[in-house]
């Protein structure tokens, strides 16, 4: 009844009242509109209108509410997951530069050990070299003391076959068979 009686009041002040002839009368649309205005509030009071689209607007405002707050969730969850995987590549990234460390050390460890193993195998030739060398050498001068014998030889079995006589020959031989009879026992 307060309702009614505020819209009464409000409607009382409208420029209804400003028309010509009275007011109260059917014959004034003005008057006509006005009752029909209430009444039509008043239908609207009586089946509850205004609370039923209260209550829609409420429920459609915690539907968006709840809307809302599955949309902050899912945020929040996006949120979580994108600062894993910015983690996770993190750690990614840093596993991949470590790799790249150890590859550049091992190649490094790797070209270190092959200058060894080059200086290793060179030493290695040069001593066959100068092995090789030495006995090649080693060979020539016995070859060439070798040589210098039977040439030697020679020579003394001329020198001595001209100054020899057969009695000095045979004294010669026998010495030498003494001499290698002594050293044998």
């Amino acid at each position: 009844m307060r309702k009614l009686a505020t819209l009464l009041a409000l409607t009382a002040a409208s420029p209804a009242f400003a028309a010509s002839g009275p007011f109260f009368s059917l014959k004034n649309t003005d008057f006509v509109v006005l009752v029909a205005f209430i009444l039509f509030l008043l239908v609207l009071l009586k089946f509850k209108v205004p609370s039923t689209l209260m209550g829609l607007l409420d429920k459609r405002a915690e539907g968006i509410e709840s809307e809302l707050n599955e949309a902050r969730a899912l945020r929040e969850e996006a949120q979580t997951i994108l600062a894993s995987y910015e983690r996770k590549q993190k750690e990614v990234q840093a596993q991949a530069d470590a790799i790249v460390a150890s590859a550049k050390q091992e190649a490094t460890a790797a070209a270190e050990q092959a200058k060894v193993d080059l200086q290793a195998s060179i030493a290695r030739r040069l001593a066959a070299a100068e092995d090789q060398i030495a006995s090649a050498q080693a060979s020539a001068v016995k070859e060439v003391r070798d040589q210098a014998v039977v040439i030697a030889v020679g020579a003394a079995n001329e020198v001595i076959a001209k100054g020899m006589t057969a009695a000095d020959g045979n004294k010669l031989i026998d010495a030498a068979i003494a001499e290698v009879d002594a050293k044998l026992h």
